[in-house]
């Protein structure tokens, strides 16, 4: 449709403007400098899980085609962050399109019971096991199958590339993982009080769990390197949890110019947000082991999301690859300050009830800003601040673009 071109050329031209602003230029720099060593003050990033309608309440597409739409909705979630929420998320020059791929399920369909939510609201769930006893039942898991149309997602990119017109880039981008995380497949089978209770009682059964769940991310992994499909994440990708992935560490050296992405030039996350309700010591034999080896085949590893990470750092800190580390709000940040220092990176995730609940509390809020920045100055870590998981702003759009900057006032108090 004539008209959604003109809609996404025009977005185009404020995206490739925003690009090429000193100020953008300057977030891309400090990005790189606080891959390799404490930067010149902590990154300031956030997530918008609630969606555009937080921050923009009137939000409505102007494309008319839902294809359209969607990549609409990405360069307007791109503008929103640099002339709104103004955090350190760079702008970069491109369009990303994904491999259309398609993924089975272990042999099994995952359940889960959903209570009725607003249309375009989250909401809690209970997961339903689908494997009754591990042990008597793991005969119903299969590895899963991988399919790729190629045809389709070339024909995407060609689309994108006749749309834009040498406005912005078009590539291939974007890996079909969140997270190589083993926990919540698992408990998305077996259950969760079942993936605590299986250490104990059948522990034998949940060793082949795991190493299953493994083989399988490794399998994925070997298709997609034999198909040319991995992409690398070491720019303005998301990787970890919340983290973007400007490295000039990746891709790993012996790597062609423009030659397919290998494992060892990707960023990966891992995680364990399942697993809060055991000692280190489960930690350590029953996940650590096959998170690991996983980890030993990529380039860099971001471990954590929301897990209090301080109760098991002696296991973690051999993990291969550690270059970024969760500091959750349930953490010991004393501790992490220490342990991490100057050599992995500090990525701090502010409780977002600070921003999300009935009463905005600037008191509260820098005083939250001083504990962290007072830990992460003494110990000269690399630091990012990550306001992540904020689903609600009650009604107050302003309200991240306030965090945001409180943060950067804060900052200055100690850099």
């Amino acid at each position: 449709m004539p008209s959604d071109v003109a809609v996404l050329r025009e977005l185009a031209k404020r995206v490739l403007e925003a690009s090429e602003s000193p100020e953008n230029k300057e977030r891309i720099r400090l990005l790189y400098q606080h891959d390799t060593g404490p930067a010149d003050r902590p990154v300031i990033l956030s997530d918008t899980d609630g969606g555009i309608g937080m921050i923009i309440p009137d939000y409505a597409p102007r494309c008319r085609e839902q294809w359209a739409q969607s990549v609409e909705h990405g360069m307007r979630m791109v503008l929103m962050h640099h002339e709104i929420i103004r955090d350190d998320e760079p702008v970069a020059p491109w369009i990303n399109v994904h491999w259309q791929m398609s993924i089975s399920d272990y042999g099994v369909q995952p359940r889960n019971t959903c209570p009725e939510v607003e249309p375009g609201q989250k909401g809690a769930y209970h997961v339903d096991k689908v494997v009754d006893n591990l042990e008597r039942d793991f005969h119903l898991l299969h590895p899963r199958t991988f399919s790729l149309d190629r045809e389709a997602s070339m024909a995407r990119k060609a689309l994108l590339e006749e749309v834009f017109d040498g406005i912005l880039g078009v590539r291939m981008r974007g890996n079909p993982w969140w997270t190589m995380g083993l926990t919540q497949p698992a408990v998305f089978l077996i259950g969760l009080e079942e993936l605590m209770v299986y250490m104990f009682d059948q522990p034998e059964a949940l060793h082949r769990l795991m190493a299953f769940l493994r083989d399988d991310n490794i399998a994925l992994l070997e298709w997609m390197t034999e198909e040319n499909l991995l992409n690398l994440n070491n720019e303005n990708d998301y990787i970890g949890s919340g983290s973007r992935g400007y490295s000039r560490a990746l891709p790993r050296s012996g790597r062609e110019p423009e030659s397919p992405a290998r494992t060892e030039d990707l960023w990966v996350l891992l995680e364990s947000q399942e697993s809060v309700g055991v000692g280190p010591r489960q930690y350590e034999e029953f996940i650590y082991p096959y998170e690991n080896s996983l980890a030993q085949r990529f380039g860099r590893t971001y471990y954590g999301c929301c897990e209090p990470v301080h109760s098991r750092w002696e296991v973690l800190k051999n993990m291969a690859n550690l270059k970024r580390v969760s500091v959750s709000p349930w953490c010991d940040e004393e501790f992490m300050g220490e342990v991490l220092g100057e050599k992995i990176v500090y990525s701090r995730k502010p409780n977002p009830t600070l921003i999300s609940t009935e009463v905005f509390d600037e008191d509260l809020i820098r005083a939250d800003l001083r504990k962290t920045l007072s830990v992460t100055s003494k110990n000269n870590c690399s630091t990012e601040l990550v306001m992540k998981d904020v689903h609600t702003l009650n009604g107050e759009p302003d309200r991240l673009t306030r965090w945001v900057s409180i943060a950067r006032e804060v900052i200055a108090e100690y850099y």
